[in-house]
């Protein structure tokens, strides 16, 4: 295991454990929006000691974005960063053990496989039916779990995708609200 004591409250719980640890440290997951939820996630993997990070967003840090996006400050605002680049920079200062890489792209369906090939995870953070539509296309169709996650206002939802276990998004909704 590589830096023991920074991961010892979460070895020392139980439900996690060595075991559980390293299976964190072995794991690749790939974030898909870079927004409130996106950073949240990545930010918390990465404390967590996951792996390998993909984080994917194709939008530039803002001012608007800092008082809830938490990976972002006023110069990566100021410089108008790509919120991928930002992201990954900070994630790197906050656990160097982890892989993490920022890639600027719009998500669609000439590069959504090539996004999350290799992986073992995805975390819808995206803003938009189309992309989440598009994610639950690709996870039925690579047997990879998915995560759907949206934040509206002050309330939040998650349902969990895992391809021939449950339901998928299409399967409950097949069409856009």
């Amino acid at each position: 295991m590589t830096n023991r004591e920074k991961y010892s409250r979460q070895i020392l719980f139980p439900p996690i454990g060595a075991d559980g640890q390293e299976k964190l440290l072995e794991s690749k997951v790939v974030i898909l929006g870079c927004g409130a939820l996106g950073t949240a996630q990545a930010n918390a993997l990465a404390r967590a000691g996951v792996g390998t990070l993909r984080l994917v967003d194709r939008d530039f840090v803002e001012e608007s974005n800092l008082q809830r996006q938490i990976l972002y400050d006023e110069a990566d605002a100021r410089e108008r960063i790509p919120k991928a680049i930002a992201a990954a920079r900070k994630l790197n200062q906050i656990n160097s053990e982890v892989k993490v890489e920022g890639v600027v792209e719009d998500v669609d369906n000439r590069n959504i496989e090539k996004l999350v090939s290799g992986f073992q995870v995805i975390l819808d953070a995206t803003d938009n039916f189309e992309a989440r539509y598009l994610l639950n296309e690709v996870s039925v169709k690579l047997a990879l779990p998915w995560i759907y996650g949206a934040v509206v206002a002050s309330y939040g939802m998650t349902m969990t995708v895992l391809p021939g276990s449950t339901a998928c998004l299409a399967c409950l909704f097949p069409g856009p609200p």
